[in-house]
């Protein structure tokens, strides 16, 4: 092998190596997030990273995930990675949708930000390493037989809406994300009451409520599959008297049989048959 070949070899094996980490660099986003499977189904191997990470291009926040050098820590970083880069079929829900949505008529005083993330399965192990301000808790399956296998970047807004979820741009330009809309996060709040005082938080996000859609309401009860859920959401939406549940159509809506015990010695709802705390008045403000 004659030298101007081993040369031209060399050349050409530089310029593949250079355009390969603009390539990276190039879609990669001031907060985006990449894990080392990611990489690797894309030719990226484990000494190519480490040399990237030597040369200072690439830097891990914690192990077994990347981001460009410098890059910055958000929420909505960790939830794009997961839903797009990993392919979960995973959105965010309940409580921080909420929030995210503008109901926060019930604050949790001294307690850190949480995202609350509804899918199957379990999240990976460098999520809970990584050192972000706001913690993420995979609350599991959303109580809801609306499924989507992935969210990808080309799925519409309005197959989303028929899921009762959206995209919303948390991040600047890069940031879109699947929320859960309101009506569909109070509900999944709601699957996960277990004594009064998560109660007491429903109630309060209920009563900010007025402005949720009747056919999006009727919708999600329809599709959803938590008998508890969907009393306590109707119960509650009576109890402020919003005047969007006079037209929701609860045709086909099964609500179960039998009286339902939320918490002990509470009031019955006659319309719904549940229970709830007696001293629900005293914990608005």
């Amino acid at each position: 092998m004659s030298l101007v070949y081993k040369v031209y070899i060399l050349l050409t094996m530089s310029a593949q190596k250079s355009e390969k980490l603009n390539s990276l660099l190039t879609g990669l986003g001031d907060s985006d997030l990449v894990s080392s499977g990611w990489l690797k189904a894309r030719g990226y191997s484990s000494s190519l990273v480490s040399r990237y990470i030597a040369s200072g291009w690439l830097e891990s926040p914690a192990r077994g995930v990347y981001q460009r050098r410098g890059g910055r820590l958000t929420w909505a970083g960790v939830v794009r990675a997961l839903q797009e880069g990993e392919g979960l079929p995973l959105h965010v829900g309940g409580r921080f949708a909420l929030a995210w949505h503008g109901h926060e008529h019930y604050l949790r005083l001294g307690t850190p930000e949480t995202v609350t993330l509804y899918g199957p399965g379990s999240l990976p192990g460098w999520v809970d390493k990584l050192p972000l301000k706001a913690g993420v808790v995979l609350c599991g399956k959303s109580p809801f037989n609306l499924t989507a296998l992935s969210f990808k970047a080309e799925m519409t807004e309005e197959t989303l809406r028929a899921l009762g979820l959206e995209w919303v741009d948390a991040d600047g330009d890069r940031g879109r994300v699947v929320v859960a809309i309101p009506e569909r996060a109070l509900l999944e709040l709601c699957d996960g009451v277990s004594d009064a005082s998560l109660v007491y938080e429903v109630d309060a996000l209920m009563q900010g409520a007025g402005t949720f859609r009747p056919q999006r309401v009727g919708m999600l009860l329809r599709h959803c599959t938590s008998i508890k859920a969907k009393r306590l959401f109707l119960a509650l939406a009576e109890r402020h008297q919003h005047a969007w549940l006079d037209h929701v159509s609860l045709e086909d809506v099964y609500l179960g049989k039998g009286k339902r015990c939320l918490v002990p010695d509470g009031h019955l709802n006659p319309t719904y048959q549940i229970t709830l705390p007696a001293d629900l008045d005293e914990h608005l403000g």
